[in-house]
């Protein structure tokens, strides 16, 4: 789901929460299903191709009838400067995150403010972002301020980067660099948690990694297969990142962690292959997923072609009767 300096592991099918009482009228699956027929026939459905709208609320009202339309959720502009009062403590590499003694945590003090209106969510992590200071200007600029942004923790200047990115209104995570099965061929770099490492080393080297910056409301895994596999080593982590009120998002390596922490799991990355039309038609496909569980999450990087494509789709697909969301608003505290 990220970028360099590691290559992305394929993850696994995203796990949503239904939404309860989200009944799917079967008009809405057909017209899903003729949308990505299109797809197949005619490539990307933005250049000229017809838009599909679906009606996800239930049965079409009957003909005469007035509706009152749902109220828009409110404009969020930019979000808090970081660090908010009580919320950090000295760490090696700078401030960590802390919960504060009123309760206040920063999976939720950062986060950015939703207000849920009933419609079908749609989230996208995008990640990667610091290594390329160009790269990173440009997702800040373009992405809509709903799309959540993922920083390398080796990124140079990236508590200012990660600043601007909270001013343009953007939720911000940290990638947490993890051993992955072919492990040192793939290398996360350094502070890279590994499978079969002590608990303190574990604490120690995620010590090092919040420390880099703060406003993050979480943390997202970088690579990991092997580490997320191993029950001890994520039980370690899991405990660090509860007692510094942090939530984490896995890329859908890890759909079943719960270990008390507010959470959610991201689908198979939206560019996993680099093209246009691919990056639309996974896009669809979340939109899918979105419409039969009630919220989704797509994950990707901050490649040009990438934030481009993301940046036309979002215009199209609250047209579509969708809501674009960041990330922090699919989470549920999982035991």
């Amino acid at each position: 789901m990220v970028k360099p300096p590691a290559a992305q592991a394929a993850g696994a099918a995203p796990t949503m929460s239904v939404r309860p009482g989200l009944a799917l009228p079967a008009a809405a699956l057909f017209f899903i299903a003729m949308a990505i027929l299109l797809l197949a026939a005619r490539g990307n459905p933005y250049d000229g191709a017809p838009v599909v709208r679906v009606h996800v609320t239930g049965a079409p009202p009957p003909v005469g009838s007035k509706t009152t339309a749902k109220p828009a959720a409110p404009v969020v502009g930019a979000l808090p400067p970081a660090p908010i009062a009580d919320l950090t403590a000295p760490g090696p590499g700078g401030l960590l995150p802390i919960i504060a003694a009123d309760g206040r945590a920063s999976w939720k003090a950062y986060a950015r403010p939703f207000v849920d209106d009933g419609r079908p969510k749609i989230a996208l992590v995008i990640g990667g972002l610091g290594l390329n200071p160009n790269e990173t200007e440009e997702a800040i600029a373009k992405l809509p301020p709903e799309v959540t942004l993922a920083f390398s923790p080796y990124a140079e200047g990236l508590q200012g980067m990660i600043d601007k990115a909270r001013a343009a209104g953007h939720e911000v995570l940290i990638q947490i660099p993890m051993e992955p099965m072919d492990y040192p061929d793939t290398d996360p770099g350094p502070y890279t948690l590994a499978a079969n490492a002590a608990p303190e080393d574990i604490t120690h080297r995620l010590d090092w990694l919040m420390s880099r910056a703060t406003g993050y409301f979480g943390a997202i895994n970088l690579q990991g297969a092997r580490f997320l596999g191993q029950d001890k080593a994520v039980s370690v982590f899991a405990q660090v990142l509860r007692q510094r009120g942090v939530a984490f998002i896995d890329d859908g390596q890890a759909p079943s962690l719960g270990g008390g922490l507010h959470r959610a799991s991201a689908g198979p990355a939206i560019d996993a292959d680099l093209d246009g039309t691919a990056i639309d038609n996974a896009l669809l496909l979340l939109e899918a997923n979105a419409l039969q569980t009630g919220g989704a999450i797509g994950a990707g990087s901050a490649y040009p072609l990438t934030v481009a494509q993301v940046a036309r789709w979002a215009v199209a697909v609250r047209e579509r009767g969708y809501a674009l969301a960041p990330a922090s608003a699919l989470m549920t505290l999982r035991p």
